[in-house]
């Protein structure tokens, strides 16, 4: 009858600008739909480039090698009787587009330009390309001689239509096109489009999934249809990691959901929908034949060839899922660990060198280390060859299988406790015993003698020795020698990062993983050019309250009990002198702040937009229970000054995983100045005066209540 129509979306391990990777993998993901059935495959964004070029879209090179990798895959007898559909830049008239290329039998079908750019946070789509802006309008685009010798073409339709098969309607839309107010899927599904796909380049960010599936399901909920999601996954070359969660959804329901975290550079989804469901459904909604009798009609591209079989009464059809989605503490167990299999392999280093202190951040990113380490077993496990072949290349062990995740993590991950006279035996013990539980190599140092040899000179060149505090010394000095221990930490990470395996009698190098969460990066509760300063951060976007959640996690699940010690402990950088063998110095202290504070004055100064004054306004409500106004002033004003002062320290913030949507990462997601006036001086004047009027309304009352 054919009703019965098999696509298949696609989630890909795509790297920037790794042509011959992306197309490998490109060419798997259609030999696994064909297989399956499928009779159309859609892939992610600019898949055969990469999404993550950033500026080398604007070399000719790019545009080049794009065209050559779509050669490739328009000459093979692979994409044959499938109707394939990628993702590249196209030089149109001298303008550059992101564009999906459709193709089927060597034929290019259309170009279709995407509309709608992602342009906030962490995308900057229109620096590099511009939006197509003649709705339902097609133009002849004349095809690279490159192209035209495979296919015959001159020319082909560039633009905003629609294909028309001999059984049923689709329409693309371009990851952002889905979020928009106005999203193309919706005057198509007016137009008679029945299968809608969205090629996306999304990355991750705790508890966003859900935002994602609820759009799709949404998409065809009110107006009917079927929508097909395919999206990048993995780390493309930096700070984000795109979570896959390919999915097709029908008539508002999920049909089939693809996993969020895996180490599979290829995952293809492939479902089976019945049309006639999609037209029974629209056909009792009056509302939307209404509007559909009225719409304005896309172009339609012609297309010889059938998404369904003739003979298809006995074929089976796909039902309803309920989709599973990740608890916070998962994804903070799986998104960075996954993002850190893909750094370390494609990096071509042999593990990671971890400063471990005893605390929360640090025991927290080597809990996602060893978190990796179980993925990767279990990958190896399930007959991931991929990952089998980069673990050997990891441990320069042919014959290598990784099935125990402690002897791998023996193997890639060495752990570093850097003690000083101010360190507690405590810390030391549970850093140990953390190492041992995880399996990593673990090393204790003492670094009293690279301080006082560094202070020494100090104080031979200018005859004075600065004091801590505790001692008689001023507030700066007893700063400067907080900062020296932690330089001379970061300066020991890396040189036993270079030379640790070659002691071992091993190849290669390690790479410094940083451990400041996002509240310390914020706040700039840290020394520039200490630990933090490192190859790569996986918890950098990630608050403190969600460490110790995972932390609580990691216990239960990974039978870590050296994590409790850690968590009972007060946070502490213990970089002054202890008092009676005890710590007495605390982070929280220090900051002036707690690290609930702290979260919450990130997510308004972020997310909300909040300057001083607004910050101001909305926690006079937020706490009026436990805070007068004075009060709320005050914790306002200290935490500007305090993020104004250390803003400069996020220039050489270390790359960090995005997890958090108030990062103050200011390689482009936080763009801010780094050289502030402190005293916010217009900004202060303006909340004391509010202050005062509210102090003065208070006593109004007062006395009305007296009388």
């Amino acid at each position: 009858m054919g009703r019965a129509v098999s696509v298949a979306a696609c989630a890909l391990n795509q790297w920037a600008l790794d042509f011959e990777g992306n197309l490998e993998r490109i060419f798997r993901s259609i030999d696994i739909a064909k297989r399956r059935g499928a009779r159309y495959r859609l892939g992610p964004e600019l898949e055969i480039c990469g999404y993550g070029c950033s500026d080398h879209y604007y070399e000719s090179d790019t545009l080049l090698h794009s065209f050559q990798v779509l050669a490739k895959l328009l000459e093979s007898p692979a994409t044959q009787d499938i109707i394939c559909d990628v993702g590249m830049p196209v030089l149109h008239r001298n303008v550059r587009y992101n564009c999906r290329v459709i193709f089927l039998n060597k034929r290019i079908l259309l170009i279709r330009p995407k509309i709608s750019l992602a342009n906030a946070g962490n995308y900057r789509e229109l620096r590099w390309f511009t939006p197509w802006n003649k709705a339902r309008h097609v133009e002849e685009y004349f095809l690279p001689r490159i192209i035209q010798e495979v296919t015959g073409q001159e020319t082909v339709p560039f633009g905003d239509a629609v294909l028309a098969t001999k059984d049923t309607c689709l329409g693309a839309e371009i990851c952002e096109e889905l979020w928009a107010p106005n999203s193309p899927h919706i005057e198509m599904g007016l137009d008679g489009v029945e299968i809608f796909t969205n090629s996306s380049g999304s990355h991750h960010v705790l508890r966003k999934a859900h935002t994602r599936v609820d759009l799709v399901n949404s998409a065809t909920a009110k107006n009917g249809g079927i929508y097909i999601l395919a999206n990048q996954k993995g780390c493309d070359g930096d700070r984000l990691y795109y979570d896959g969660c390919a999915m097709i959804s029908m008539n508002g329901e999920t049909v089939a959901q693809g996993s969020q975290f895996s180490l599979d550079d290829v995952e293809v989804l492939v479902a089976t929908l019945d049309l006639e469901d999609v037209r029974s459904y629209r056909a009792e909604i009056s509302s939307r034949n209404l509007a559909a009798s009225k719409v304005n009609p896309y172009p339609r591209v012609k297309v010889n060839f059938a998404l369904s079989c003739s003979d298809d009464v006995a074929v089976p059809t796909c039902m309803p899922i309920q989709w599973r989605h990740h608890s916070p503490e998962e994804e903070i167990s799986l998104g960075p660990a996954c993002w850190l299999w893909d750094y370390l392999r494609r990096s071509k280093q042999a593990g990671f060198l971890l400063p471990l202190s005893g605390g929360i951040d640090s025991s927290a990113t080597a809990c996602i280390v060893y978190s990796m380490c179980h993925q990767v077993c279990l990958a190896v496990k399930n007959g991931n060859a991929d990952v089998l072949a980069d673990a050997r290349k990891i441990v320069n062990d042919e014959t290598y299988v990784p099935e125990d995740p402690r002897e791998f993590c023996k193997r890639i991950f060495t752990t570093c406790y850097m003690a000083s006279e101010n360190s507690s035996q405590d810390t030391c013990n549970r850093a140990k015993l953390l190492a041992e539980q995880i399996g990593s190599y673990h090393i204790n140092l003492n670094i009293d003698a690279a301080v006082k040899a560094i202070v020494g000179i100090f104080s031979m060149v200018t005859g004075r020795t600065p004091c801590f505090s505790v001692y008689g010394g001023s507030s700066r000095e007893n700063l400067a020698l907080q900062n020296v221990q932690a330089r001379i930490r970061m300066v020991l990470a890396y040189l036993f990062a270079q030379l640790t395996l070659w002691t071992r009698g091993m190849p290669g190098g390690l790479l410094v993983l940083g451990s400041a969460n996002v509240d310390e990066s914020l706040r700039g509760y840290l020394t520039k050019y200490d630990c933090s300063s490192a190859d790569i951060n996986p918890i950098g976007g990630i608050s403190k309250t969600d460490l110790k959640n995972f932390i609580q996690y990691c216990i239960e699940n990974f039978q870590l009990t050296a994590l409790r010690s850690i968590m009972s402990a007060p946070p502490t950088a213990e970089l002054e002198p202890l008092v009676d063998g005890q710590v007495a110095q605390t982070d929280e202290a220090d900051m002036g702040m707690t690290y609930a504070e702290l979260s919450i004055y990130g997510k308004l100064r972020k997310i909300a937009k909040a300057g001083p004054y607004s910050m101001f306004c909305k926690l006079i409500n937020m706490w009026k229970e436990i805070c007068t106004p004075r009060e709320v002033a005050s914790k306002v004003k200290h935490f500007f000054r305090m993020y104004s002062i250390n803003r400069h320290k996020m220039t050489t913030l270390t790359p960090s995983y995005h997890a958090e949507n108030y990062s103050p990462d200011d390689n482009r997601f936080d763009l801010r100045p780094f050289l502030y006036n402190t005293t916010w001086s217009w900004q202060f004047r303006c909340i004391d005066k509010q202050v005062s009027k509210l102090e003065k309304k208070e006593g109004i009352s007062l006395v009305e209540d007296v009388d």
